[in-house]
This record gives structure tokens, sequence and C-alpha cells, in this order.
């Protein structure tokens, strides 16, 4: 199974995305994972955050394949433990799931209808993160599931 983290805006040299790199890197070493970042589009009083959003998910399909399974970061989806996400990738990875990407918005947030389209919506938090800071989480995340999948000591 690849995984990959699909990020709105390209946040090359911010300290947030050099941590989250760190953590993509070590799970490289045992599980195939890539970063694809897509074209943030800014907002302006001709293009209202709606519009945004729309463009951008536009930009994320594009990036996307007929059979991935796409889970959707969203405040409104729904809140894992870490094992419960190492038990959900560990079932999709028995169940020859090929690909599963894990999609991040940029400050405006993700397109209400892409959200929908997602096979899963999973929320980080109650609380509002800044984008870059999910980008931390989410592959910090995806790390530990995958150590405590091969029952490593890293989740304590």
């Amino acid at each position: 199974m690849k995984l990959r983290i699909v990020a709105v805006g390209r946040d090359r040299g911010d300290e947030l995305c050099q941590i989250a790199d760190r953590y993509v890197t070590r799970l490289n070493k045992v599980q195939s994972v890539e970063v694809v970042e897509v074209k943030e589009e800014p907002a302006s009083r001709n293009k209202p955050v709606a519009q945004v959003r729309r463009l951008e998910a536009e930009r994320i399909r594009k990036v996307l394949t007929r059979d991935e399974r796409v889970v959707a970061l969203d405040e409104r989806g729904r809140q894992m433990t870490s094992e419960s996400l190492a038990s959900t990738l560990g079932t999709w990875r028995d169940d020859g799931v090929s690909i599963v990407s894990f999609v991040i918005g940029g400050p405006n947030g993700l397109d209400p209808a892409f959200v929908e389209s997602a096979f899963l919506v999973w929320s980080l938090s109650k609380l509002t993160l800044p984008h870059r800071l999910a980008r931390v989480v989410v592959a910090e995340q995806i790390y530990r599931a995958w150590t405590i999948l091969r029952k490593e000591p890293y989740h304590k």
C-alpha cells in the first residue's frame, strides 16, 4: 500500500513542514509515502472563499487516481485514536487497498463537496489547526500508526 499526503500550498522552508518531512523520511524507511503539494489559490474580493475552495478541489482531484482511498482532513470529521488509525490502515492494507491519500486543505479549508466525496473524513481535533501544523500532525500520526502495526516501541 502506498500512502500520500496531499497538501494545498507549497511550504518549502517552513519549519513546520521540515518537521513533517522528518516523519515522512522515517516512514519511508518501512512504508512508501509521498507528499504532493497542490497550488494554493489566493482569496480576494473577486474570488470569494467558496470559489477558492472549488478551484483548489479541482487541483486536488487532478493529482488523485480513481483507485485511491481518500481521507479528507476536516474539523467536522471523525476523531480517532492512534490505535484506531493504525487499525484502519491495517485493515485497508490487508484488504488490498493500493493507495491512501490524506488530503489537507489550505488556509481556507477544503471544499465541502470534496469533503463529502471522501471515503473517510478525519478530524485531528475540534480545534481549528493551521494547515501547516495539520501537516505535522498527519505525518506524525501516520508514522505512529505504522509503528503500532509493526509493534515497534515508538507508541507508548
